[in-house]
């Protein structure tokens, strides 16, 4: 049977265990499956690779988040910099559209423009997160689909029973006016950003809303 308590050991052990964090630097409390994260990373990277090595600990259901980035001296960079940085990033990006845009103040970088595809906003965001010098990202890049009439749902259900990771007896979709709602349980966060991806991509989806829970 898994406890908060074994579900902490196994989140500390990871977090050991992932060479790109200082889990010394970092405590964990856990209560009823949900993870909070509290302490000092050096990196927004490394706060992003902490965060996703607790996701990687079965029965973990929810991540609150309360790690600060306090970059060491030699990392600092001004925000022009990092600004003109990220755009060549993202320039280079053959994913990433010219209509993403790029400010940066305070060491923490926003995304904004529009974009057809949610892969897309989330690949701006991915190409950023190893960038020196930041100790944040704020996506507020929007969806601008191109229309599509026909209903979503089926499709995104055959996607989901195609899935290998999905149990797709346990998650359903529903659509209305570019809108998804997916409803149900699955086993692990792996699982639940494979349905929400299956949902992502379904041609004229605007937003996703998600009514899974984990565990």
């Amino acid at each position: 049977m898994f406890t908060d308590s074994t579900i902490q050991q196994d989140i500390e052990k990871e977090l050991r265990w992932d060479p790109g964090v200082m889990a010394e630097h970092i405590a964990v409390t856990v209560k009823n499956g949900a993870v909070t994260l509290i302490g000092d990373v050096a990196s927004y990277w490394e706060k992003w690779a902490a965060e996703s090595a607790v996701w990687r600990v079965a029965h973990v259901r929810s991540v609150t988040s309360n790690l600060r980035v306090d970059l060491p001296f030699a990392s600092e960079r001004n925000d022009d910099d990092i600004a003109l940085a990220a755009m060549s990033i993202l320039d280079w990006n053959s994913v990433v559209p010219a209509s993403v845009e790029v400010q940066v103040t305070g060491s923490v970088v926003t995304l904004s423009g529009s974009v057809p595809w949610q892969y897309q906003k989330e690949e701006a965001e991915r190409a950023l997160i190893a960038l020196v010098g930041i100790r944040g990202i704020k996506n507020e890049i929007k969806l601008a689909p191109v229309a599509h009439l026909a209903d979503p749902r089926l499709a995104i259900d055959e996607a989901i029973k195609r899935s290998a990771l999905v149990d797709s007896s346990h998650v359903k979709a529903h659509s209305a006016h570019g809108v998804v709602s997916l409803r149900g349980a699955v086993r692990t966060r792996a699982e639940y950003f494979e349905a929400l991806h299956a949902a992502w991509a379904a041609p004229g989806v605007t937003q996703v809303e998600d009514h899974i829970s984990i565990g």
